[in-house]
């Protein structure tokens, strides 16, 4: 209710401390307030009871507010409306490069690799509301999930649609994956430029040389974040397909060529991190959203609703309601 109110000159409130020391005086002087007579006997005058008389600290009482009702105006009581105008002045254009190979389904991350990455991207995708993202998805070969779009709601069901499938060839060709990435930021005018390439294993498919395909992106200036997926040693992957059409599970090696992704993101001046587990692979987005900083151009305006004057009015109003008392119905008691 009083987050939009505020006083400019909230100090001023020190000055209420004079009210208990101006009541203090009224009390040890208020028997002097009015005429004494001394007389030796009060018999023969009729001393009815006075109900001006009783009434009479009321002017006192008025001059109180008067006084509280003042040094509350000067404290300027005002509302503060205020709007807020965001504008982008330089952007980022993140396309995230997502390796969908039958191995995207170990589930060494939970539920497996492939939908904790989902989830973790999710969560980044909802944090960038400011820059362009687009999908690319590779195996054996590569293709655009999504182009380059402001449009967050349109990159995150095309995110939630990515599965595994057999219609993209087997393998993992993290050079045509690259470079499909690459293709889709070459002609961006964004202030910056970023490809997030995320692999379980090594590149054993495409006819795209990697070491090509990140020469590329320096070419057009972009820079390259390289995450291997996948736990050390061990982990409980697809081996086989059953009659049922469902996955058969064995404990496979983890191989990650992570002397490949090391070389992509320094060539290009990324990173390289690697995702051992669902913590890590947060982290690891985490790390990549403060390091990718979008400027934005805030602007505030505020509009000020001054409250004093209706204080300062119904002070006038008591101080001559006040003195028209005084001078009339308690003009006998002056």
């Amino acid at each position: 209710m009083f987050n939009n109110f505020e006083f400019v000159n909230p100090q001023l409130f020190w000055l209420l401390l004079l009210l208990p020391v101006i009541i203090f005086w009224y009390y040890l002087k208020r028997k002097n307030q009015t005429a004494t007579l001394k007389i030796s006997s009060l018999k023969g005058f009729k001393t009815p009871s006075n109900w001006l008389a009783k009434l009479r600290p009321l002017l006192f009482i008025l001059r109180l507010l008067i006084l509280a009702l003042i040094i509350t105006a000067i404290a300027r009581p005002r509302t503060v409306d205020e709007t807020t105008k965001i504008k982008t002045t330089k952007g980022i254009d993140i396309v995230i490069s997502i390796d969908v190979s039958a191995s995207m389904l170990a589930r060494d991350l939970k539920p497996n690799r492939l939908e904790a990455l989902k989830n973790v991207a999710a969560r980044f995708i909802n944090a960038r509301p400011n820059d362009r993202i687009g999908l690319v998805e590779y195996a054996g070969e590569s293709f655009t999930k999504t182009p380059l779009t402001s449009d967050k709601s349109i990159v995150l069901s095309s995110l939630k649609g990515i599965k595994y499938n057999t219609i993209i060839e087997g393998g993992t060709a993290i050079g045509m994956g690259l470079a499909t990435s690459v293709n889709r930021l070459k002609d961006s005018r964004a202030k910056g430029k970023v490809i997030i390439l995320l692999t379980d294993g090594v590149n054993n498919s495409g006819f795209i040389d990697p070491k090509i395909a990140s020469e590329l992106a320096v070419e057009f200036g972009i820079k390259v974040y390289t995450i291997g997926l996948g736990s050390n040693g061990m982990a409980l992957s697809p081996i086989g397909i059953r009659q049922d059409g469902s996955f058969q599970y064995g404990n496979v090696q983890v191989e990650i060529d992570e002397d490949l992704l090391k070389e992509i993101a320094k060539t290009t001046g990324g990173k390289y991190f690697r995702a051992t587990s669902n913590t890590k692979l947060a982290e690891i987005y985490e790390e990549i959203n403060k390091l990718e900083k979008t400027e934005i151009e805030e602007t505030k305006y505020k509009n000020y609703d001054e409250k004093y004057r209706s204080l300062v009015l119904l002070a006038l109003g008591l101080l001559f309601f006040e003195i028209l008392l005084r001078y009339t119905i308690f003009r006998s008691f002056i």
